[in-house]
């Protein structure tokens, strides 16, 4: 059996597969303490016996085995997760075989292998909700360096109109601090689920977006990109994104079919596991080829 873990900054998804990745088992954790939310992930694979684990964890995390901190959640605001070493726990606790990486990342993998993005070299996974992540693909495999790629920390710029101060603890008035749900909650006093679909927040929203897609488009240059999270849940979003993506870039190139270039998760809210799995299936397959 495999195992997955998407630990976001709002709950943490647990599953386990077998080796085709059909999901045998699955449950959802809310996120608080690592003591409170860890004591209940282990229960759960206490109850299967994997071969090996793939972790896509909120961040930033060090994602270089050559750190000092490898494997730490290091500047969250989530002040009780920083500086904690999530993968050690998990390796002491589930299986010292574990395959780590962002949850965007592995959720970007994801879309690639089995979703939006199957057949293409390239995509950027965005997702926007309680922040904004990115995970890049280029050339078939997931981005990383030092450190992944923080594309939810760009700086854009300001609508006009624009007064509010931003909700970033780092950058303020970031793509993050200006366009995630908590930004919008802030401006707004209300969730992005109790806003009419005419209300002007969907215009800042698509405004920041489509500045954050352009500048992608014209660094990154991927096939695709993929936007994700409960934000994007309103409907006319992603029509109001790709209105002014179209705008910004002012035909500087020959812009792709803009309906097919940005799109929706196909794998709608299991990027995130299957990404895991796919993952932890990899690892496994390398360590037997050993």
């Amino acid at each position: 059996m495999l195992g997955a873990i998407e630990g976001g900054g709002t709950k943490f998804v647990c599953a386990v597969s077998d080796p085709a990745l059909n999901i045998i088992d699955k449950i959802i954790i809310e996120t608080e303490s690592p003591k409170i939310t860890l004591s209940s992930v282990f229960d759960f694979f206490s109850n299967h016996k994997i071969k090996a684990l793939g972790l896509g964890s909120f961040g930033p995390i060090d994602i270089n085995p050559k750190s000092k901190q490898y494997g730490y959640i290091t500047s969250t605001p989530k002040l009780e997760w920083k500086n904690f070493n999530i993968l050690q726990s998990i390796k002491d606790k589930i299986s010292p075989k574990v395959a780590l990486n962002t949850d965007v990342n592995v959720a970007a993998y994801a879309e690639f292998k089995r979703g939006a993005a199957v057949g293409k070299d390239s995509c950027v996974y965005l997702t926007i909700g309680t922040g904004i992540g990115g995970g890049v693909i280029i050339n078939r495999s997931i981005v990383n360096n030092q450190q992944h790629p923080e594309l939810g920390h760009i700086f854009v710029n300001r609508k006009k109109d624009d007064t509010f101060s931003g909700n970033c603890p780092y950058h303020k008035d970031c793509l993050e601090g200006l366009a995630s749900g908590p930004a919008i909650i802030k401006r707004w006093n209300k969730t992005p689920s109790k806003l009419p679909d005419n209300h002007i927040a969907w215009e800042f929203e698509a405004y920041y977006l489509a500045q954050a897609i352009a500048n992608y488009t014209l660094t990154i240059a991927p096939e695709l990109i993929i936007l994700g999270g409960g934000v994007m849940n309103n409907a006319n979003l992603l029509n109001k994104i790709k209105s002014q993506f179209v705008s910004l870039i002012n035909n500087y190139f020959d812009l792709p079919n803009v309906d097919q270039y940005i799109v929706t998760p196909a794998l709608g809210n299991e990027a995130g596991i299957i990404g895991g799995l796919l993952i932890a299936k990899e690892l496994l397959e390398t360590k037997e080829s050993k």
